[in-house]
């Protein structure tokens, strides 16, 4: 099963996005600052087929927090650079924007940059997408068909063992 969305026009000015790791667990929270949209609260978990898998947190049928609980195999890359976004809202379909949860099965992969500040996360084999810009570090890759094929987390603080 695929996560489907829509894309709408952005409602005013872009969020900020807050990162924070969990250093006992190695998780990675991305949160979508400002006033949540109205709306039901939900969940939406994609579950890799490695065993990996990341939750969406869902307002108003509009992703505004990111948890990757269980990585998979991340790729290091010297260098990442994330495609040119245009604003926008991304829309999930009542069937996940509703109070509860879902749970959405793809092949989940990770790409990440040299210094670890830019991650890409994909879903399925990555097909040709555009990007659109949820939040001013967070991007989201939508397919023709408007399905979503991955998800982009820039300028990520380095993890706190790291430093």
């Amino acid at each position: 099963m695929s996560l489907t969305v829509q894309i709408e026009p952005p409602r005013g000015a872009t969020p900020s996005v807050s990162y924070r790791w969990d250093t006992d667990t190695d998780i990675l929270s991305a949160q979508v600052d400002g006033s949540p949209p109205e709306g039901a609260v939900a969940t939406v978990e994609l579950q890799g087929l490695d065993g990996s898998w990341m939750i969406l947190d869902v307002r108003g049928g509009r992703i505004r927090g990111v948890e990757i609980a269980v990585w998979p195999d991340v790729r290091k890359l010297p260098a990442l650079t994330p495609p040119e976004a245009e604003p926008g809202d991304v829309v999930l379909p009542a069937r996940h924007a509703a109070t509860g949860a879902s749970a959405v099965d793809s092949p989940l992969s990770v790409e990440v940059d040299d210094p670890e500040r830019v991650f890409h996360f994909r879903f399925g084999p990555g097909a040709e997408s555009r990007a659109i810009r949820v939040a001013s570090d967070m991007l989201v890759d939508v397919e023709p068909s408007g399905t979503v094929a991955g998800i982009w987390f820039l300028n990520v603080p380095p993890f706190p063992l790291d430093q």
